[in-house]
């Protein structure tokens, strides 16, 4: 039994583990700010857009069973609000990545001088003098 314990313990401290577990809890606090801009922000503006319409509101009634498919067609447009808000905010990242990218290949490009380059380099300014 304590084999199996160290064995769990082994596994959970891996790396990938750990920062798995990191992500899950940044995400549900992004996730948090992202619902809070699409139902405090955007879904009040996409109402207005539409007439006020409250589609958490549509149902179908079918005898004593309740069909609510205004309340799927509001998580498919939060879903869609969500992916875009996602989608532009990953662009940007990949955009500061490839920038800092080419920063680092610019100073990488200049090659660092030879002990011949350097030597003759010194030669010259001691003949300036």
């Amino acid at each position: 039994m304590k084999k199996f314990f160290n064995e769990f313990k082994e596994f959970a401290m891996q790396g990938n583990v750990l920062d798995m577990a990191i992500g899950i809890i940044i995400g549900a606090a992004f996730k948090a700010i992202v619902d809070s801009v699409v139902n405090n922000m955007l879904m009040p503006f996409i109402g207005l857009l539409t007439g006020g319409t409250d589609f958490s509101e549509w149902a179908w009634t079918i005898g004593s069973a309740k069909i609510e498919y205004g309340i799927f067609i509001s998580n498919v447009i939060n879903f869609i609000i969500v992916a875009l808000f996602l989608f532009m905010f990953v662009k940007g990242v990949n955009l500061l990545k490839r920038a800092k990218k080419e920063e680092e290949k610019e100073e990488e490009a200049v090659p660092e001088k030879s002990e011949e380059v350097k030597l003759l380099e010194e030669i010259r300014d001691c003949l300036k003098k």
